[in-house]
């Protein structure tokens, strides 16, 4: 087969991948700006009767402002300290050479294999024990330690990528651990750490199982938690339950976006080697 033949079966093949996965969104997207009626009558064609009734009623009635302010302070502070904490463990890991470095490599990749939804009775007593239950900075430890096994494996094994040659060159200048770090190898880093923002952001976005446990209070609720009061036993308002998800689906969109050519970088320069 020639390479043009080759050619336009991939690009076939993406597009109709490409179609079948937008094919929700557009769905998603549509139907949030249509009367409840029409939505069962006309699932998937454009708006008739456009009307922006589900944004309003989600945004002033529904208490999405303070769930999306909630979602946003949670999410922004926990990816924060997974990047901070992540990177310079995984600093340590990768220019630690020793057996009880390796031992905690592998405590840290552990955490990929064992889902932390397994101690969730623990971490009930624990976050009681702090003060912390019914409030947004119940969760925030909890998505750190979530996020640290993917952000220590992803990282440890791009810095071991980096030259040496770089490191011992600092050194020679006199520059601190520290400063290589902070200076030297954390520049670096971009690609990988779009990956690990990327990755991380949309389990912290999208999870309903930890604010469902931990908070009971309306003025703590996080957008998954207060998309799910919206589909009632008999009868949900799914116009502005929709409004709601393609809301919530704006801030991982914009992230994408911005970090796309930074998350591709991550994926193809040494983030998924060992």
């Amino acid at each position: 087969m020639s390479k043009k033949a080759n050619s336009i079966i991939t690009y076939i093949v993406l597009t109709v991948w490409s179609a079948i996965v937008l094919f929700p969104l557009w769905t998603l997207i549509i139907n949030s700006f249509k009367p409840q009626k029409e939505i069962f009558k006309d699932p998937f064609g454009f708006p008739k009767n456009f009307t922006f009734d589900g944004y309003i009623e989600a945004w002033k009635n529904g208490r999405f402002d303070i769930y999306f302010i909630n979602t946003l302070i949670v999410t922004t502070l926990s990816l924060i300290l997974i990047l901070w904490i992540g990177s310079m463990a995984a600093y340590a890991l990768a220019k630690w050479k020793s057996p009880l470095s390796n031992f905690l490599y592998i405590f840290f990749i552990a955490g990929l294999m064992i889902p932390i939804r397994l101690g969730t009775i623990d971490l009930v007593r624990l976050i009681k024990a702090l003060g912390l239950q019914d409030t947004i900075w119940s969760l925030i430890p909890i998505y750190v330690a979530m996020g640290m096994p993917i952000a220590t494996f992803v990282l440890t094994a791009f810095i071991k990528e980096l030259p040496e040659e770089m490191f011992e060159a600092a050194r020679i200048d006199g520059a601190s651990e520290w400063q290589i770090y902070s200076v030297v190898t954390v520049p670096l880093l971009r690609p990988a750490l779009a990956t690990v923002a990327i990755f991380n952001m949309i389990k912290i976005w999208n999870d309903f199982w930890f604010p469902l446990v931990f908070i009971r209070s309306e003025k703590a609720r996080t957008v998954a938690l207060g998309v799910s009061l919206l589909f009632g036993q008999y009868r949900t308002d799914w116009t502005r339950a929709l409004a709601v998800l393609s809301l919530a689906a704006i801030p991982l969109l914009i992230l994408y976006v911005l970090l796309s050519r930074e998350f591709i970088k991550g994926l193809t320069a040494g983030a998924v080697k060992g």
